[in-house]
């Protein structure tokens, strides 16, 4: 018999486990705080948009309120008619002006409330969270004029009248002059909540200083 001519090597040992070391952070494993991210962040779109189309209905349907509010707080036009046509009792009277700046100071003010409320159910804002609040206040006042125009005086100023006769004075029908107080509660409502998220929204983290600290921990 002959002996192998390249001698056997003694076999290795075997690395020591230590059951305590942490496992070593794959190239490709994500960084701490990635589950984090995804679990804790954002909603997804559709759900943005989900509760975006939920402010919008409830902020619209609030303007019925607005409604019956301008319809009770608003000055009354007052008209007279003979026998020809109907007229204005007070020709150099700013009814129509008071009716007009009395929808506005609403608007002004559910824009506020509406605004306050919708931060305080959801301080983390978004896009879709401001459209839906502007959409709804814009509906809402559009809801607001057409309520009070509804349960106001009668919109037919010839058979109202013809209905109290000639010489007696009745109330015009609620009507905006001036169309653009639509916009006073969309406006005041985006401003304030604009407002409201510039001072006590919830900050976002700084890139380098979660950097940092990453290093520090490495």
């Amino acid at each position: 018999m002959t002996a192998p001519l390249t001698p056997s090597q003694p076999p290795q040992p075997e690395p020591e486990h230590d059951p305590w070391q942490a496992p070593q952070a794959s190239a490709h494993a994500p960084g701490p705080g990635a589950d984090t991210w995804h679990e804790e962040g954002e909603p997804g779109m559709k759900r943005e948009i989900g509760q975006a189309a939920v402010i919008a209905a409830a902020v619209a349907v609030s303007g019925v309120l607005l409604g019956l509010l301008w319809l009770w707080l608003a000055p009354r036009v007052p008209l007279i008619a003979d026998k020809q046509a109907v007229y204005l009792k007070d020709t150099e009277g700013e009814q129509a002006i008071g009716v007009d700046g009395t929808f506005t100071l609403l608007g002004l003010a559910f824009g506020f409330v509406s605004a306050l409320v919708v931060f305080l159910v959801r301080r983390r804002g978004g896009i879709p969270l401001v459209v839906g609040l502007a959409a709804g206040a814009l509906l809402g006042a559009v809801l607001a004029w057409k309520v009070g125009v509804w349960f106001g005086p009668d919109t037919d100023v010839v058979a109202h009248a013809r209905s109290v006769g000639r010489g007696v004075v009745f109330d015009a029908p609620m009507e905006l002059n001036a169309k653009g107080v639509l916009l006073a509660w969309p406006v005041a409502a985006m401003v304030v909540h604009l407002v409201l998220t510039a001072l006590f929204g919830p900050r976002d983290p700084e890139p380098f200083s979660s950097y940092g600290a990453r290093q520090e921990q490495a």
